[in-house]
């Protein structure tokens, strides 16, 4: 056994592999926490990384493929699955260098290396994961495994899935080179064995794929906020690394190796081709829309259609080495897919990942949200000090159009509060359409990194018995897609639906208003002028009837559950103002609410709370000097701090008044 930086080695000896021991993971437990501190928010590894790990894992190359797990992962929980990483024509096993610590969080991470002169045949490589499989499978029966695969790996994963269809295999495919009939590599390889000459423009070709689009880069590493001089540096610095780079990658792929690994992704191709009919399990296919190497983005929608458990989404801008790329969380395309569990089945509620800085930092810049909430003396202050700490708590409100407050709530909560808002949603942001897709679309994905459940009794239950914080809209779809003219307009149906159970396990209920849509956007077509032309009708129905009516038995407004999305002119972003008011107890309280007058009555209170705390706000933000985005942005460009809502003195309530 051999280790090398960031790397715990573990030899796959006769195609089996170990984890490895006790006392090795002791040894590096200072080394651990070296890598942990350095991937930090903005240390993010990158290209630059996996090219100086690379030179030195191959320095002493040599013996059978072996599996290695990188040290730099994070303190992961003891249920958490086990990941498999199968790399692309490389070999090297460091694909995911810039994701190990996301992902480590929550899996195991085992990464598998193909030395340089290793020549293992694909078959071999199959039986090599296999056997793990087999073997990991035997200690952990109830957890699934994922294999994530690139290109070659991705071959490799479907080759196993497709032999072992007993197996709760979860695959995640980037680029898979299931292609190879059709790109271009297909003409290189000749090339190769008749012209050595081309051996050294192929790798160019190969690096100009790995180093991605420049402009690309730029915008990436800009939207993590760095300074413009910070980005220039880096660049620079890659600029002045390209002849390493070329030099590592002569080292890792020799005309010889090279030769060999196209010939397997010709082998690889064919074979798994002819078992797509055998893929059974679950599997995300992520495709690039710039690949230089392979069709990617074709084939993903080939194997899409080809595999009865397939999803896809795709990255339109980046290139073959997806991994590599900026902009690029492979932990969030997993969460927001919904692809992320921990046992058989996923459990919308157990199976959730708290979030990450990288994934609420951003939103909280550019929005700035301004936040309100009442104390128990009836005092409003800043923030969210009037919210309990203690669940279960039912955070009960309007729903903006399109739902767009509803993300920033969230990372208020977990930034304010620490606190984790899970948000009750419409299930046809869960559920299949009727042709096998998901809604492939990125506001989508976020509801399931920032928490949403599908909206039902048992998964309500669930929570409140968990005693977590929960976010309710009553109005639901119909508030979120609502007409013109119906800005803050509540439609909440008759019957009380929550509050019983509320009651039940005596919830608090935090009533609170928000405003800020109609400074983001005007809505030119709403449903009323959507179903008047005939096309958008037949999508209209074509949508509702594939997801399903949520409110069958309701009457009035709210049960119009036609589902459509609202066409609106974007306007220069305002600001999002939420106010929460005084937190209403329901403990103690359970016998009365049981009556359904009693409980009708609070209904309508709640309901009162949340009109008033909506007309408060759209008061009061007029005085706001900050509440467009561009005069924040010029205060945080001058001071480099985060604008705070500018009001001399706020107003106090006081039995039910405002003053």
């Amino acid at each position: 056994m051999a280790t090398t930086a960031g790397a715990c080695f573990f030899a796959a000896g006769s195609f089996q592999a170990f984890r490895p021991s006790p006392r090795r993971v002791a040894a590096t437990t200072k080394t651990t926490a070296r890598f942990a501190e350095m991937n930090v928010e903005g240390t993010r590894k990158g290209l630059r990384d996996y090219f100086e790990e690379s030179k030195v894992m191959i320095k002493s190359d040599g013996g059978p493929p072996r599996w290695f797990s990188p040290l730099e992962t994070g303190a992961r929980s003891h249920d958490s699955p086990l990941l498999l990483f199968l790399p692309g024509i490389d070999g090297v096993g460091l694909g995911l260098v810039r994701h190990h610590y996301s992902l480590g969080k929550i899996f195991d991470i085992w990464c598998l290396h193909i030395p340089v002169k290793d020549r293992t045949s694909f078959a071999g490589l199959i039986k090599l994961v296999e056997k793990t499989v087999r073997s990991e499978v035997k200690r952990s029966p109830n957890r699934p495994i994922y294999l994530v695969g690139e290109s070659l790996g991705a071959c490799i994963a479907l080759a196993v899935a497709s032999c072992n269809p007993d197996v709760d295999l979860v695959l995640i495919l980037a680029n898979p080179a299931t292609s190879f009939s059709k790109s271009q590599l297909q003409t290189v390889l000749p090339l190769l064995e008749v012209i050595p000459d081309h051996f050294h423009l192929s790798l160019r070709y190969v690096l100009s794929s790995m180093t991605g689009d420049l402009l690309k880069r730029v915008s990436g590493i800009l939207v993590r906020g760095q300074t413009l001089q910070q980005t220039v540096g880096g660049l620079c610095q890659d600029s002045v690394a390209l002849p390493l780079y070329l030099s590592v990658l002569t080292d890792i792929l020799p005309q010889e190796t090279l030769i060999w690994k196209l010939q397997m992704l010709k082998t690889a191709s064919t074979f798994v081709n002819a078992r797509l009919h055998a893929v059974e399990a679950q599997t995300l296919i992520l495709s690039s829309g710039r690949d230089q190497l392979l069709p990617s983005l074709e084939e993903g929608e080939r194997l899409f259609h080809a595999l009865p458990n397939g999803e896809i989404r795709r990255a339109g801008d980046s290139g073959h080495f997806l991994f590599l790329e900026d902009g690029i969380d492979l932990a969030s395309a997993i969460k927001g897919s919904y692809f992320y569990r921990r046992g058989k089945y996923l459990d919308c509620v157990s199976d959730y990942v708290p979030l990450t800085p990288s994934e609420f930092n951003k939103l909280n810049l550019i929005l700035s949200p301004v936040t309100l909430s009442t104390l128990e003396d009836g005092m409003i202050v800043r923030g969210l000090g009037g919210i309990p700490m203690e669940g279960p708590v039912l955070i009960v409100g309007y729903h903006m159009l399109l739902g767009i407050e509803l993300i920033p709530l969230v990372c208020q909560f977990f930034i304010q509060r620490k606190i984790i808002l899970r948000g009750m949603a419409h299930p046809m942001l869960f559920v299949k359409l009727k042709d096998g897709r998901l809604l492939d679309s990125f506001p989508f994905d976020q509801i399931g990194i920032f928490g949403g459940v599908p909206v039902s009794a048992v998964n309500f239950y669930k929570l409140l018995s968990l005693k977590s914080h929960i976010l309710l809209y009553p109005g639901g779809i119909r508030e979120a897609l609502h007409r013109k003219g119906e800005e803050y307009k509540l439609f909440w149906p008759e019957q009380s639906e929550f509050i019983r159970m509320a009651a039940r396990f005596g919830a608090k209920i935090v009533p609170f208003g928000v405003v800020g849509e109609d400074d983001f956007g005007d809505v030119l077509l709403d449903y009323d002028d959507q179903i008047k032309i005939p096309f958008m009708k037949s999508i209209i129905e074509e949508f509702t009837n594939s997801v399903g009516n949520l409110r069958t038995e309701t009457r009035g407004e709210v049960a119009n559950q036609d589902l459509h999305f609202p066409m609106f002119l974007p306007k220069v972003p305002g600001r999002f103002y939420y106010y929460f008011g005084k937190p209403i107890e329901t403990e103690g309280r359970k016998q009365e609410l049981r009556d359904k007058g009693k409980a009708h009555e609070l209904y309508l209170q709640v309901q009162d709370e949340i009109e008033k705390n909506i007309a408060f706000l759209k008061e009061k933000r007029e005085k706001d000097p900050y509440r467009s985005v561009l005069s924040r942005l010029a205060y945080q460009a001058a001071h480099g701090t985060v604008v705070h809502l500018q009001w001399q003195k706020l107003p106090c309530v006081k039995n039910g008044n405002y003053h």
